[in-house]
Order: C-alpha cells, then sequence, then structure tokens
C-alpha cells in the first residue's frame, strides 16, 4: 500500500482545494496541477506497458526522467574535457568554434595526461619545413579507366539520405564543393540534395542497389548507366560490409519510406525495403571482380572500387588471389573499421562484431 502513497496524498491534497476553493480562490490554480498528477498516477496503475509505474504510480517516472537527462548531464557536468566518447568535450568545442571560424588556439598547456596510457602523439622534425599552398591529392583509376579522378586526401566517408536529413546531406555536399573533396553518398542512393551542393560525388551500392534497383530487389544495368552518368558523380564504390554491422542486412519499414527517400532509392513510397546480407550479383571473389568491371564498363570508364570490414583473413586473401589469376583489377579499396557508425543497427554487432 505504502508504494500507491504518493498518488494518494495527491488526489487528497485535490480534494481538499476543490472542498476549501472558494475560502482561497488561488486553490483553484493548485488543483488544476494536482488533477494533472492525480491522471497520470490513475493512468499508470491501470496501464499495462510498463510494470514499474503500475505498481509505483508518479513516483516510478522519476527514472525515466533520471534516463532522459542522463546524457546531458554526463556530457556537461559529470565529464571532464577530455572523456567521453566518440568524442570528448574539448574536440567538440574545438569542432564548434572552427564551424563559425572563431579561433580555436588554446593558451598554457594540455589537458591531457601526457603520463596515463594510452598517450599518442606525433614525432616532430627540428628542421620543420615551411607550410605550402599544394593540394595532395591521389589519382584514382590510372591507367586502366578512361574517367580517373584526382581526389583528395581528406574526404567525407558514407552517410545516406535518410539516415541524415536533407539539410545535413546538403550542408556536406555543399562543403566538399568548397573543400574540394569529394561526398560519399552511402548506400540509400544518390538524393536530389546530394546533387544540390554541386560537391563531387562517389555512389555507394549496397545489396540493395539503390538507385540502379530492379522491381526484384536486383540489379538493374540500364537504370545504373543512367545515374552514373552523372558528371557530378566521380567513382563507384561497391559495399561489401561495414565495420558498424558486418554481415547484417537492414529493413527500412514503409511507414519510413517517403517520396524524397523512394526516389533516392528507386522503390515505391510506402513500401517496406530489404537489403539482403550479401549481394545477389556475385557470390565468389572472382564473380565479384567482374561485377566491378561491368560496373565500370557500364559508367563509362569511371574508377569502381570495394568497401569492406575485414573479418576473416583468409577471405581478404582470396580476393587479392582472384586479382592475381584473372587480372581483373579494383580501383580503390576502402576498409572501414570497427568503431564505424551507422543509421541502424543492433548493439551486439556495434559492439562485438568486425
Amino acid at each position: 500500500m505504502f508504494r500507491y502513497l504518493p498518488w494518494i496524498t495527491i488526489v487528497l491534497l485535490l480534494v481538499g482545494c476543490l472542498v476549501f476553493w472558494r475560502l482561497q480562490p488561488w486553490l483553484l490554480y493548485a488543483a488544476a496541477v494536482l488533477a494533472l498528477f492525480a491522471l497520470t498516477g490513475l493512468y499508470d496503475v491501470f496501464q499495462r506497458k510498463h510494470s514499474l509505474w503500475r505498481n509505483y504510480p508518479l513516483v516510478a517516472r522519476i527514472r525515466w526522467v533520471a534516463e532522459e537527462l542522463h546524457p546531458f548531464l554526463r556530457a556537461y557536468i559529470v565529464e571532464s574535457e577530455t572523456e567521453g566518447r566518440p568524442f570528448n568535450l574539448e574536440d567538440r568545442a574545438m569542432v564548434y568554434r572552427r564551424a563559425k571560424n572563431v579561433s580555436s588556439v588554446e593558451p598554457f598547456g594540455s589537458h591531457l595526461d601526457m603520463d596515463k596510457p594510452p598517450y599518442e602523439w606525433l614525432a616532430h622534425s627540428i628542421a620543420a619545413q615551411h607550410p605550402t599552398e599544394s593540394d595532395p591529392r591521389v589519382m584514382v583509376g590510372a591507367p586502366g579507366t578512361s574517367q580517373p579522378y584526382s581526389t583528395s586526401v581528406f574526404n567525407i566517408s558514407a552517410m545516406s539520405f535518410g539516415s541524415l536529413g536533407a539539410h545535413a546531406i546538403s550542408a556536406l555536399s555543399k562543403g566538399a564543393a568548397l573543400g574540394g573533396f569529394y561526398h560519399d553518398t552511402g548506400e540509400g542512393g544518390v538524393s536530389r540534395y546530394h546533387r544540390q551542393g554541386g560537391g563531387d560525388l562517389v555512389w555507394e551500392l549496397g545489396s540493395g542497389y539503390f538507385g540502379c534497383r530492379a522491381s526484384d530487389g536486383s540489379f538493374d544495368a540500364a537504370k545504373f548507366a543512367e545515374t552514373s552518368a552523372d558528371p557530378q558523380i566521380k567513382m563507384i564504390e561497391v559495399k561489401l560490409s561495414q565495420g558498424a554491422k558486418p554481415g547484417h542486412g537492414g529493413v527500412l519499414p514503409g511507414e519510413k519510406v517517403t517520396a524524397e527517400i523512394a526516389e533516392a532509392r528507386g522503390i515505391e513510397i510506402g513500401q517496406t525495403c530489404i537489403s539482403p546480407p550479401s549481394h545477389s550479383s556475385f557470390s565468389t571473389p572472382i564473380e565479384m571482380l567482374e561485377f566491378v568491371a561491368r560496373l565500370r564498363d557500364l559508367s563509362g570508364g569511371k574508377p569502381v572500387g570495394i568497401k569492406f570490414a575485414v573479418g576473416n583473413r583468409w577471405e581478404t586473401l582470396a580476393i587479392c588471389k582472384a586479382m592475381l589469376e584473372t587480372g581483373l583489377r579494383v580501383d580503390f579499396m576502402v576498409v572501414d573499421g570497427g568503431e564505424g557508425g551507422t543509421g541502424a543497427a543492433p548493439a551486439e554487432f556495434l559492439d562485438h562484431v568486425g
């Protein structure tokens, strides 16, 4: 009975306010507030979704409030400047300042404990050189392709439209154009917002073949050739797996497939969309290399590479062996680390696979 005591107390106070409000009119305002809490407690008693709410009406909600506040209290009050993952407060503050063109230099010394492992540093040279205005770049696809691409050593990794909103994708594309580097589309297809900023694009093809997908979910060569002809698309990246969820497919519920997402992915509005764990166009390393060569031809000679998270060592060596045996090559490889993120992945895959 004691677990209902807070709720019963509020109900009794509400009754008292309603009885004596003629003596003190301000009690009506108190009654309105108490009525809100009383009704919430009544709902808690009769609902069947949360057993804690039912057994401890009103009081149990403190736990949910604490869970909502926990990330903010931890990030801004509990943690120091150098704690926190994946980016600590000091790193975030530096990004904020630089994004607003505010000076990010700091006085005094480092906040890091240099005597506590693991401490990482770069070894400097006594004979330091003057900085140059050169833009370090790497030529991808030459020789062997008719449209090689000179890529920056600093680029924007894969993030799909849908996982990120329209404003974020558009801003990233505009940043890529201003910085002279490419923006990977992610496996969600090439959206209008990827094109909007005018930056160079790398079109990522996952097992769902979004943007060049047939009605049965297989690869559509004609759609691929049409989309890849866009001069803004500089390279093609075939995603075999990713560090955040290697070997795991995905399901996009139909209620999340809006008109814009359907347009980018080449699927119907409101249709549940499944990305299988592996590609349907190939099943062996040699077949994969043949598929890469086919994409290169269909795209008019643009560089085509693969993205994968290293799992079994022999599988990676099998790809290398297939290249030696066939003479077929990928133009680049993207090795995705286990610390990578994604729009949606099971916690077991995020923490312990790849």
